[in-house]
């Protein structure tokens, strides 16, 4: 019997006891290759021994030191690292444990900008549905997956939300990719302007949408029309790379590949890769700027933040991902993955969608492709689709609702960077073969 509440009670997982690699292994010996990274999170894969000699030699040296009172060098080492390879005018990193942290920490940060540069009203949050950005409330509150938000909407902070940039459902026929981004951007326009502009702090998107749209990507020119509006109306850009930055898509940060840059920008999961609990936000020098000319202080903190061992781990995950050019191998793996997965899956007749960029990729399932009608929820095919991989000893990332938070399957993969080309069509492989068993009989 187990004393631990499961996320899904009556269901006892398999016990991991061990990591090799790109492989979990259970308590019966059974080897997983992890094509998901868990959750998009080990991306150095299980047993990185740079890695673990990292922590074990921080932890022999000093564990933990209070934020309140002392900084650490591996804080301040990986501070330095990030703000050298982020986006324009990010200038300072404020430490969390992941990214629902992450997400409420620029939430409030946004407010108190505001309220340090004399603009008290603005208090507002507009996001997107089908968006992700954590389960603590305040994230969950900007959140846009209606599903998860419907039982605790009481106790939700009001945000408001604008369309995905979903190009698979939400571009008409006559529209060009370029046209179709500008006209849902416009909706953050539009959306301003009915909440008064002056009441409006942030808006909240990930470049790449992960857990709940299934590795849906902007298409072009789209965050550059964004990143206009908000401008246009002293809105906060804030990007959600929890999921999609530290290298996933090929990029440190995914936004690079948008060419415009974020007033606050958080990431977590790959930043410490699964080897130490750990996540950031990093913040744009004018909102540094304000707060060091005002009250001196971020009315916000957590025990645990700036973890001295979770920021050495950090700091050894990334310099492992320069080291080693895996970014660039990122890009190549990710092309080779794409064309395995369209190989095998691209004509299927319950395959909807294949997309992503680098080592982030969603297959969408449909019932029929040609007029993109989804399965009965009730089938929870994504689930079924994960335990004929598991059964074959692949880890994929399974979400329903794809397309309103009840509708809608697919899968995610998302594999340790260190994977070598060859593996690719063994994901490509048994992700096929998975996907034939749970569709088996239909």
């Amino acid at each position: 019997m187990s004393f631990v509440f499961h996320r899904e009670l009556g269901v006892e997982p398999p016990l991991a006891v061990r990591g090799e690699g790109p492989y979990v292994i259970d308590s019966a010996g059974r080897r997983y290759l992890d094509a998901c990274g868990g959750a998009a999170v080990s991306c150095l894969g299980h047993s990185h021994a740079e890695v673990i000699e990292a922590v074990r030699e921080q932890v022999g040296r000093l564990a933990f030191a209070y934020s309140g009172f002392f900084a650490s060098e591996p804080a301040e080492a990986l501070a330095e690292a990030l703000i050298r390879t982020a986006p324009a005018g990010l200038a300072r990193v404020f430490y969390v444990s992941g990214g629902s942290e992450a997400c409420e920490a620029a939430l409030k940060l946004a407010r108190q900008y505001f309220l340090e540069i004399g603009q008290p009203k603005r208090h507002r949050f507009i996001a997107r549905l089908q968006s992700y950005h954590g389960n603590t409330l305040g994230a969950l509150g900007v959140g846009g997956n209606l599903f998860r938000r419907a039982p605790y909407e009481p106790l939700l902070a009001p945000a408001a939300h604008i369309a995905p940039c979903y190009a698979y459902r939400g571009k008409r026929d006559e529209e060009d990719l370029e046209d179709y981004g500008r006209r849902v951007a416009d909706e953050l326009d539009a959306m301003i302007l009915k909440l008064g502009p002056e009441s409006v702090a942030g808006f909240i998107a990930e470049p790449v949408v992960g857990a709940t749209l299934g590795a849906v990507p902007a298409v072009p020119g789209y965050f550059k029309r964004v990143r206009e509006i908000c401008d246009r109306y002293g809105v906060l850009l804030i990007l959600d790379e929890v999921m999609c930055g530290m290298g996933r898509t090929g990029h440190r940060f995914a936004v690079e590949e948008e060419g415009v840059a974020p007033d606050l920008l958080f990431v977590a999961k790959g930043l410490g890769a699964g080897y130490q609990p750990v996540g950031a936000l990093l913040i744009h020098g004018k909102i540094v700027e304000a707060i060091e000319n005002g009250s001196g202080r971020f009315l916000h903190g957590h025990t645990y933040m700036a973890h001295t061992t979770a920021c050495a781990a950090a700091l050894a995950v990334q310099r492992v991902i320069d080291r080693e050019g895996l970014l660039p191998k990122v890009k190549r793996q990710g092309r080779i993955l794409m064309a395995a997965l369209q190989a095998r899956l691209g004509q299927h007749p319950h395959v909807g969608d294949i997309r992503g960029r680098g080592l982030f990729l969603g297959i969408e399932f449909v019932r029929d492709r040609e007029s993109k009608e989804p399965f009965d929820p009730a089938e929870k095919l994504h689930l079924q689709v994960k335990q004929a991989a598991m059964a074959r000893g692949l880890m994929l990332y399974p979400m329903g609702g794809t397309l309103d938070g009840r509708r809608g399957d697919h899968v995610l993969l998302a594999p340790p960077f260190i994977l070598e080309d060859g593996m690719m069509d063994e994901i490509a492989a048994t992700t096929a073969a998975a996907v034939d068993a749970a569709l088996e009989g239909r």
